[in-house]
């Protein structure tokens, strides 16, 4: 044991070592750990959006019949295919946009937090409108889009972080104004899925939250 207060001989003078900074975690980050891989994957949901409602086009938009039918038992995989398929070509390039740079921004806890993300909203999208949709067919991907949007929103507040906040803030002020369609005021306009979606958004945003202050406390040991 080399006593207190002596270099190294291989250690030169002057120097303070400093230990190393602990790694941000997954759930507070602000850039994707790869970001080609996010923009390659979210990306490449978009792709496979457009490549269905080109399929959808060519069927004279038979896929759409797929969608959520609000409380018809028999039509419940509708939750699962409702949010690739859209309205036309207007529709699906509303949703494109907000889809990819706010897919995007949801990817900074890793793609694995990116996956269980999209699959809550999704569903909280998907069963949502199923249980008090008006009646008639709802499709398109916005339902997933508010989500990701409220998710983004309020993530930062739920795991303390200040960069989150400050993109939150730019979020805000970009894609603020569509949360208006989470009401009733647009005809034709499925609000239940996009209020869902959004609350989707919120509910994942804090069980990223919890699992950040879980892996934060001390684990207690058990006897072997």
């Amino acid at each position: 044991m080399e006593p207190s207060g002596f270099l190294r001989p291989d250690e030169p003078r002057g120097h303070n070592p400093r230990p190393p900074k602990p790694p941000v975690p997954p759930a507070k980050r602000i850039i994707p750990p790869h970001p080609l891989q996010a923009l390659i994957v979210v990306a490449g949901l978009v792709a496979l959006l457009w490549a269905i409602e080109g399929i959808d086009t060519v069927l004279g938009g038979r896929l759409d019949l797929h969608g959520i039918w609000p409380r018809e038992i028999d039509e419940w995989d509708g939750i699962i295919w409702a949010p690739l398929l859209h309205g036309g070509w207007d529709h699906l390039i509303a949703n494109s946009v907000p889809f990819l740079v706010l897919g995007i921004l949801t990817t900074a806890g890793g793609m694995g937090q990116f996956i269980g993300v999209t699959a809550i909203i999704w569903l909280f999208s998907g069963v949502g409108t199923f249980l008090i949709g008006a009646p008639g067919i709802h499709i398109g991907a916005s339902g997933v889009v508010f989500g990701f949007l409220t998710f983004v929103l309020v993530r930062g507040l739920f795991v303390r972080s200040l960069p989150q906040i400050l993109i939150a803030v730019v979020v805000f002020a970009i894609y603020g104004s569509v949360l208006w369609g989470v009401l009733p005021n647009q005809p034709g306009i499925s609000w239940e899925g996009h209020l869902c979606g959004a609350v989707g958004g919120i509910v994942a945003a804090w069980l990223v939250g919890r699992s950040l202050k879980q892996a934060s406390r001390p684990q207690p040991g058990f006897p072997g």
